[in-house]
């Protein structure tokens, strides 16, 4: 059963609307909750220096609320910075598996578009990899209805680094399977919907809020068998089936064990972050 926070600690629940219908590709990620917690890449410190920055305030103490959660990846960065967090997830695999990691931090099942918090009881409100699975005309005016005057709206995606020679090789490798398989999703935002991050350009954030923005590059890493595992977490293969995205993985795997013999990838990130104030 998820748990709510207490009213004197953390962002205060009520009695907001049920969670609205998600997104099929955004509950895809249940079927590969486990998957999605041992595989995806974490953040940096360095990320979080920059959120706290930016913000202009510490993350010790901050009555945060982490949306989109998923099976707690940022959860635990919050958390272990000292953030007073309270984890918001809609789809039941990846809450499982969030409560299964962090059975200590306080869980709320519910979603961006209508945040299950009282007015004014947050300080920081964060989306990890999550935001562009809302509908920002309304998860914009929920995000400043729960976020108290001078609280912060964080949100960031880690984006791999296209600039690397083996990161544009395997770009051109998902285009070109994405569209033969999966047309809705071709063009110049199929490398993104695949697998090499999915960050919103500014255009697409919402235009009622004033963003400031940072770019925090990191690497990491880590067997050939987690990547592969990283890419096959993402919707795009999720929602494939499994036939077609064994094939393309398999094969991903003989292109990227030519390009690192010892078995070990270096994914290069670049965290793309926008913080506004309320």
């Amino acid at each position: 059963m998820a748990t709510t926070s207490t009213p004197d600690s953390s962002p205060t629940p009520s009695s907001s609307p049920r969670p609205s219908p998600a997104p099929p590709r955004a509950l895809s990620f249940d079927r590969a909750a486990a998957q999605y917690g041992a595989a995806r890449p974490g953040y940096p410190d360095a990320l979080l220096d920059a959120v706290e920055e930016l913000s202009g305030r510490p993350l010790r103490g901050a009555r945060t609320l982490d949306v989109g959660a998923g099976t707690g990846i940022s959860t635990r960065r919050l958390h272990d910075r000292g953030a007073d967090v309270v984890a918001v997830e809609p789809g039941p695999g990846m809450a499982a598996e969030l409560r299964r990691a962090l059975p200590d931090v306080p869980l709320v099942r519910g979603d961006g578009n209508h945040l299950p918090f009282a007015a004014a009881s947050a300080d920081l409100i964060t989306y990890a990899q999550s935001w562009h699975w809302t509908d920002s005309a309304r998860s914009a005016p929920e995000a400043m209805r729960v976020l108290r005057p001078g609280g912060a709206l964080a949100l960031w995606w880690n984006v791999a680094d296209p600039d690397v020679a083996w990161v544009a090789e395997q770009g051109t490798r998902l285009l070109a399977f994405f569209a033969a398989e999966l047309p809705e999703v071709a063009g110049p935002a199929a490398v993104n919907a695949g697998a090499h991050g999915s960050a919103v350009s500014p255009r697409d954030l919402p235009p009622e809020l004033t963003f400031v923005h940072r770019r925090v590059p990191w690497t990491r890493r880590v067997p050939l068998a987690t990547h592969l595992s990283n890419l096959g977490s993402h919707s795009a293969f999720l929602v494939l089936g499994d036939e077609l995205a064994r094939r393309f993985l398999s094969e991903e795997r003989e292109h990227l064990a030519r390009r690192f013999p010892d078995g070990t990838v270096e994914e290069t990130y670049g965290v793309e972050l926008s913080v506004a104030i309320r």
